[in-house]
């Protein structure tokens, strides 16, 4: 296989920047929690629309009734997932928020041994353990800095839960269509549901600051098809477990982003709280039996 002409690890970093821009984008935006996913799904739908309808449009018929159904779901999932982690964001910090976030991988396995019967190995359980650990660590810390920030852990992880639901939802569609033609279809659902969302809940679709909307753009931009994209372009080059191990940074780029643009001071539990947890998950994305051969050829 050619080599490509940029170090894999180049993108995979801008990828996490990207990614861990998104929270500090929701916080900057002037809006509801709503309001911000609806704008940031919409704006994704029409930067994409142009490629779409100009190359996989015939991959729609590929759908059966089972697929629209589940994608459907998928894109109600993803649209309370961006709701809750968002407003979750109104009340705890964004290190706290964006760690319990980070939960999914551990989510997905829990969802696949009950739904799937899929078998917990020692590994998933001890990784399991240890990032629960970190998690309750985090969120004892908030408790004793104010309910409202237990009360923000607490929509984090539900969001956590919802992101893992849509990603179990899309695994069996995502095998027979394209990435960008699923895409489409759950972003498009999810912005219909979010549509419904605001005008029920009251919430307002404008008129905003033009900083607000420059935020809306940039959400839909940058951690949404900037990120992610590269992370897709990377995979072709390295192992899907380099891109596991990279996204759990994006607690700490967030963090430090935090600190830099709102002087969020990151609490003793929540240091090591999200060392805790970012290590359970280490455990759990990275190959034992390749660390235990890397070692072996050191003592060589």
């Amino acid at each position: 296989m050619m080599q490509p002409k940029i170090h894999p690890y180049i993108p995979i970093i801008i990828g996490v920047i990207s990614i861990s821009l998104s929270a500090i984008l929701v916080k900057l935006a002037v809006a509801d929690s709503g309001v911000i996913a609806f704008y940031r799904l919409l704006f994704s739908v029409l930067i994409m629309s142009p490629l779409f309808f100009y190359k996989y449009t015939h991959e729609l018929k590929e759908l059966t009734k089972r697929d629209w159904i589940f994608s459907s779901i998928a894109g109600f999932f993803l649209a309370f997932h961006f709701i809750l982690w968002f407003e979750s964001l109104n009340y705890t910090s964004v290190a706290s928020s964006t760690v319990l976030v980070t939960l999914q991988p551990l989510f997905a396995f829990i969802g696949t041994y009950f739904f799937f019967k899929e078998k917990l190995s020692v590994k998933i359980i001890l990784s399991g353990f240890i990032a629960i650990i970190g998690s309750f660590l985090i969120s004892w810390g908030d408790f004793r800095v104010s309910g409202s920030a237990l009360y923000g852990d607490l929509l984090a992880l539900i969001a956590c839960a919802l992101i893992t639901g849509y990603l179990l939802l899309g695994q069996d569609v995502r095998k027979r269509i394209s990435l960008i033609t699923y895409t489409m279809v759950v972003y498009s659902s999810s912005t219909i549901c979010l549509f419904f969302y605001v005008l029920v809940k009251g919430e307002s679709f404008g008129p905003y600051p033009s900083m607000t909307w420059i935020w809306f753009l940039l959400l839909a931009i940058i951690p949404n098809l900037l990120g992610h994209t590269l992370f897709n372009w990377a995979v072709k080059w390295v192992s899907t477990n380099v891109i596991s191990v990279a996204v759990l940074f994006e607690p700490i780029g967030a963090a430090i982003l935090a600190y830099i643009v709102f002087a969020e001071k990151l609490i003793t539990t929540q240091i090591f709280g999200g060392i805790i947890v970012i290590a359970g998950l280490l455990l759990f994305v990275i190959d034992i039996k390749l660390i235990k051969k890397f070692f072996r050829k050191v003592l060589d």
